[in-house]
């Protein structure tokens, strides 16, 4: 049986810390998610590329990333583990489930409200005010779709190494 508490405590700390690294991140580095999975057609057409340091410098801020969306779901799978006895399908549930909190406040709060609909001038490119693509809905809706592929990869793994660390 599932803990859907636990679900949505520990999903909603890895939410509130990935969001706040996504943020701050968009806030003091905008160019390092200038990519064509994180920004639309028409804006990434008008802004120069990413250096070969940007691209670097996003690398290494997206590696804490990484390991936040891997620790937190790993801890997670871990204590429900030893709590309820699970086995791997009802631990993939539950990693999978913690890391879509994440992912849907990503999607719902950063994107959509924040990126989308109040598009606040610091997270505008320079040059590319007013274009369609801030008010691209369904561009990361798309591309979040697209993501729920990767919470599958990542959920596999962690679920089967909570298995393995318990018992």
């Amino acid at each position: 049986m599932l803990d859907y508490t636990k679900i949505l405590i520990d999903g909603g700390v890895l939410a509130v810390l990935f969001s706040a690294a996504v943020l701050a991140i968009g806030i003091f580095k905008p160019r390092a998610f200038l990519d064509a999975s994180n920004v639309p057609a028409d804006i990434l057409a008008a802004v120069p590329p990413r250096t070969a340091e940007e691209a670097r410098q996003g690398k290494l801020l997206a590696a804490p990333l990484f390991v936040l969306m891997l620790a937190i779901p790993a801890w997670s799978a871990v204590t429900f583990a030893r709590q309820a006895g699970a086995g791997y399908w009802p631990l993939f549930a539950h990693t999978y489930l913690v890391l879509l909190v994440p992912f849907l406040a990503d999607l719902l709060v950063i994107d959509w409200l924040i990126l989308n609909t109040i598009t606040p001038k610091f997270f505008v490119y320079p040059g590319t005010e007013g274009f369609a693509g801030y008010k691209d809905y369904g561009f990361h809706l798309r591309a979040h779709l697209r993501g729920l592929v990767l919470l599958v990869a990542l959920a596999a793994p962690v679920a089967g190494a909570a298995l393995v660390f318990v018992y």
